[in-house]
């Protein structure tokens, strides 16, 4: 029977009105000490009618950041900035997760206070880091010792509780895009010879005592994991993705998380060489599709069963009633790079609904699902 992309989802126990995931996406708009302003809260009030809205990357502690003007949750100075967005969001009836994030060596010593940016191996990215003060050279990281990684999935803890006291619906670990957990996960930046390195199981250990430790305060179905096996994004790779991605969505199947959520390819280069209909036979729960998704492409995904969910990014930057657009065969508009990163309500805020749709604003009314955990 054909799935439809605007038919409602049960995510474990989580009613979603549509089947249509708000990418996170870094806008880089919070304040210089990671808290949330109103704008960010109207920002995602706005785009509202998707079914799930994952908020963009968040900080676990400071020596986690890894970007000028990134939002955290290492504080409860940072709960009440986030408890303002989910509740404009939860007005209009929508559903939101929160992102947790550990950028491990993709920092500068500038954004950490001085400190030596940390990875599981010493090994310098290419590039350059973005600071306040412009781009600067990526350096070599320090390689953490082991007896520190259960306090980095303490951080986890701690922010996966707060995410909780601010009004999230649940919580997606970051284990993609170059940052920490994927840095443990590739061999490409795993080089480490103790319990946390070496074979695929050991690459996977922090990955999985950062879902046991996020587990004391959410049960796994309201706890997601992204993953990104091919992305060359942050100086990445792998020998294998195809063989050791397959092992960790093997592993991560019978905790019965809320869902995986893997970009599908290189969003730098645009090649794809692993077979993602695999991975997805792979991960026995709710599969999130992502990485240049259109409407035939999520809707093909779907009706083959290569997908749960999909996720968009780019088309809800510009577009903040995509689910009508999409749905009522609507034009798009077109979003501006130039807008992307920074700023103010430009390009962020100020993105007319279509014209003459007086009905296409998110509200209440018409999102209203129940929920049950």
């Amino acid at each position: 029977m054909p799935v439809d992309l605007f038919s409602p989802f049960d995510l474990a126990g989580l009613a979603l009105a549509n089947r249509m995931v708000m990418a996170p996406m870094t806008r880089n708009r919070a304040g210089s000490d990671g808290a949330v302003p109103p704008l960010m809260a109207e920002h995602y009030r706005q785009r509202a009618t998707a079914g799930l809205i994952v908020a963009e990357s968040t900080t676990i502690s400071p020596q986690a950041v890894g970007y000028p003007f990134s939002p955290g949750l290492h504080g409860e100075a940072h709960v009440p900035g986030w408890r303002r967005l989910t509740d404009a969001v939860h007005a209009e009836g929508g559903r939101i997760f929160v992102q947790l994030q550990h950028c491990g060596r993709v920092s500068h010593p500038s954004l950490l206070d001085g400190a030596t940016p940390a990875a599981p191996s010493a090994i310098r990215p290419a590039g350059q880091a973005v600071t306040y003060t412009g781009p600067q050279d990526f350096v070599t990281p320090r390689a953490l010792e082991a007896g520190e990684l259960p306090g980095i999935a303490a951080q986890f803890a701690d922010a996966a509780q707060l995410a909780k006291e601010a009004g999230f619906d649940g919580i997606e670990v970051h284990a993609g895009n170059g940052y920490l957990i994927d840095q443990f996960l590739r061999d490409g930046t795993n080089h480490r010879d103790d319990a946390y390195g070496g074979s695929a199981a050991g690459r996977m250990r922090l990955l999985n005592e950062v879902l046991d430790a996020v587990g004391a305060h959410w049960p796994a179905a309201r706890v997601g994991v992204r993953l990104t096996p091919e992305n060359s994004f942050n100086s990445m790779a792998d020998s294998d993705p195809q063989a050791h991605f397959a092992y960790f969505l093997t592993q991560l199947s019978p905790r019965g998380l809320a869902y995986a959520h893997v970009l599908e390819g290189d969003m730098s280069t645009k090649v794809t060489t692993v077979d993602y209909r695999a991975l997805r036979e792979a991960f026995t729960g709710t599969y999130i599709a992502n990485n240049g998704y259109d409407l035939p492409r999520a809707q093909h995904a779907l009706n083959s069963g290569n997908a749960d969910l999909i996720a968009f990014g780019t088309p809800f930057i510009a577009n903040p009633d995509l689910v009508r657009r999409y749905r009522d065969g609507l034009p798009l508009a077109q979003a501006d790079p130039a807008t992307f990163y920074g700023g103010g309500a430009t390009g962020y805020t100020d993105h007319p609904l279509h014209p003459g749709d007086e009905n296409a604003a998110p509200g209440p009314a018409a999102r209203a699902v129940p929920s049950a955990l």
